[in-house]
């Protein structure tokens, strides 16, 4: 052993992590003094926030649990009753306390009349609005069991009527995910459900996370903290909500796609559309019920400041156009509105609140893509940015205002890799070493791994966590295998989650040091029930989109395969052509000089491609038909790589 266990030893009066510590470690002096001065700015025992949060109660979730058809739990409340305690703990930022114990206010809301909402029920809320006939869901959560159980909780305490209209008002799956729960196929085939959607919903609710799939969703494992424990110690929300409800996706393809701005009615109720695309989702929409004085804004406004940029990945926000949208609210809608809803969190009450809070929230992202340009323009660094940037007084007192799941530091950067990129034109970063090799040469540098492990024990003794976790992470990229460095690296992470205002900033950290203190990074949950409606709702380019980011390059090299695909169901022909270790597809084509055509149906392709048979089985059962040479259909198919869905995150990918 290259070091003795530290047991009990202190440096300068703070305890040392001990090297083989396994657990969840108790919050430092350092952390508990950061936390205390968070609590000593902000007026913690203002409780207004908290009566708007709870007014229009009903009923809460019975039992606290949702279980799914299977059996499974999918939502459990109970599981975050320590958050009862007004007082925050010591491994808790006072100020996530808060928005954590406010997200854990669920259940059934009246809005208005003919207007309810399920809330803390999923990440999401579920909007009701009773129409003439029948019942209008406006965004139907993440997953089909929390959707059927809104909305049984909702026809336990009004009259039984049917679901007639359901609406998406953006491409992010929280918000059409469980439609299965409220509707079904048949329901829409038979005329009996409309489904509303912005213009692009779509195309971007199947894209988003398909080229990039697998990684994104790695990604996500950290930002919302799946793997971690709900307690203390572990996951206490994500700012946005408590948390991702467990089960399958599913998705029903809109019947009428909302183009513009404007007045329409649906089953009686007459609402106003106001498009807010290329803002927080790249098809959002927003309405107004003028009868009721009632605006929707959907997730452009939230009771936090939001993501410019996401941590599990996604095109960059622009900033500015969403605050121009909130700007076209404030001025349209501000001075008939007298409640504003929105899919996640509580709402505004009065019209005066109402215009405080649009003007908060679109002064909030325009200040912070401004001050960032201007930085920018000054010469600044995305990191130099970062740190640089504060909020005016006037916005960093709201709490609306505050980074309970966007940072002023994480947005800022994304600003600036939306004008510039990754690249910050200083040449020494133009062409870096890759990061385990840099991390070998920097170790070196400090007089090995051992050395610099001695180093940073005494920078965490001092309470240097963000150096401690920076350095540390050089030594467990170094030395992968190095339990000594991956601890320390572990606690350092730890102690900067408990200070974290944000919670993805937060799970990230903790999901970081959890996995550092394990041999092997958890397997990344999987939504696997639901990739059939996925599937089904993807064109076929696109998954001739995924075969070519699939294709192992150094592999192809020097082979040339063209092959014809005759889609006998849809009617569909396309082109593929591998050449210079590239796929490429055309649709309409074939090639007169293909080394093969393929003839089967899209059906039986999404059936491969869910794994459910393969191409062998249903060539021999004669579902798939070649013309033409079958070994060159194989030859390019053994060129797909398998992406796993657990890689490491927090040490470099073994090669």
């Amino acid at each position: 052993m290259s070091k003795p266990l530290l047991l009990g030893v202190a440096v300068l009066g703070i305890a040392l992590p001990f090297a083989a510590f396994c657990g969840p470690q108790p919050a430092t002096p350092f952390t508990i003094e950061a936390n205390a001065a968070v609590r000593d700015q902000l007026d913690l025992a203002d409780q207004r926030t908290f009566e708007s949060a709870r007014r229009g109660f009903i009923a809460a979730l019975p039992g606290g649990k949702v279980v799914d058809e299977e059996g499974r739990i999918a939502w459990d409340m109970e599981s975050y009753a320590f958050l009862e305690r007004e007082q925050a703990p010591n491994t808790v930022n006072p100020s996530l306390w808060r928005q954590a114990r406010l997200n854990a206010i669920h259940g059934l809301f009246k809005v208005t009349e003919g207007i309810f909402q399920i809330r803390g029920m999923d990440l999401a809320n579920m909007t009701i609005v009773e129409g003439k006939t029948g019942l209008i869901i406006i965004d139907p959560l993440l997953t089909p069991a929390t959707a059927r159980a809104g909305l049984e909780l909702y026809l336990q305490h009004r009259p039984d009527r049917p679901v007639v209209a359901v609406m998406y008002t953006h491409s992010h799956a929280d918000h059409f995910g469980g439609v299965k729960g409220v509707i079904s196929q048949a329901d829409v085939d038979e005329g009996r459900v409309r489904v509303y959607a912005p213009e692009g919903f779509f195309e971007h609710a199947v894209s988003e996370n398909v080229i990039a799939g697998n990684a994104m969703t790695r990604r996500a494992f950290y930002m919302y903290g799946t793997a971690l424990p709900i307690s203390e110690t572990g996951h206490v929300d994500t700012g946005l909500g408590k948390g991702l409800a467990s089960g399958p996706l599913t998705l029903i393809a809109p019947t009428d796609v909302i183009r513009e701005n404007g007045l329409m009615e649906i089953d009686g109720v007459p609402i106003e559309f106001h498009m807010a695309h290329g803002s927080e989702a790249p098809a959002e929409m927003m309405m107004y019920f003028p009868q009721q004085r009632v605006f929707n804004s959907a997730e452009v406004t939230s009771q936090h400041l939001h993501n410019v940029y996401t941590l599990r990945g996604a095109e960059i926000r622009d900033a500015s156009l969403w605050s121009r949208y909130i700007d076209e609210v404030l001025e349209l809608y501000g001075p008939r509105t007298d409640i504003l809803i929105a899919q996640h969190h509580w709402p505004e009450w009065t019209q005066q609140d109402v215009q405080r809070f649009l003007t908060v929230q679109r002064d909030l992202y325009k200040y912070i893509h401004d001050q960032s340009v201007r930085l920018m323009n000054h010469g600044f660094g995305p990191g130099d940015i970062a740190d640089m940037i504060e909020l005016p007084e006037s916005l960093a007192t709201e709490w609306s205002a505050r980074g309970y799941y966007g940072t002023v530091r994480h947005n800022a950067r994304g600003i600036y890799q939306k004008y510039l990129g990754w690249y910050d034109a200083n040449p020494a970063n133009l062409n870096p070493l890759p990061p385990a090799e840099q991390a070998r040469r920097t170790m070196q540098y400090m007089g090995g791994v051992e050395a610099a492990i001695a180093r940073a024990r005494e920078d965490y003794a001092a309470g240097q966590y963000r150096w401690v976790a920076s350095v540390m992470s050089q030594a467990v990229f170094a030395e992968p295998d190095n339990q000594e460095a991956r601890n320390l690296a572990a606690d350092a992470m730890e102690q900067l989650g408990y200070q974290a205002e944000s919670a993805p900033w937060r799970d990230v950290y903790l999901s970081g040091a959890q996995d550092l203190r394990r041999a092997a990074p958890a397997a990344a949950g999987s939504r696997s029930a639901s990739r059939a409606d996925m599937l089904q709702a993807l064109d076929t380019g696109m998954i001739f989109d995924l075969f070519a980011v699939r294709l192992n390059g150094p592999k192809a090299a020097g082979k040339h395969i063209v092959l014809n695909w005759q889609f006998t169901d849809t009617q569909e022909t396309y082109r593929t052509n591998l050449q210079n270790a590239t796929l490429t597809w055309l649709p309409d084509r074939q090639s007169m000089h293909a080394d093969a055509t393929v003839r089967l149906s899209r059906a039986v392709l999404n059936e491969v491609l869910l794994q459910r048979t393969t191409f062998p089985e249903a060539i021999r059962e004669g579902s798939i038909a070649i013309e033409g040479d079958p070994a060159r259909l194989f030859e390019l198919l053994g060129l797909l790589d398998e992406f796993k869905p657990d890689f490491p995150l927090i040490e470099p990918q073994r090669r």
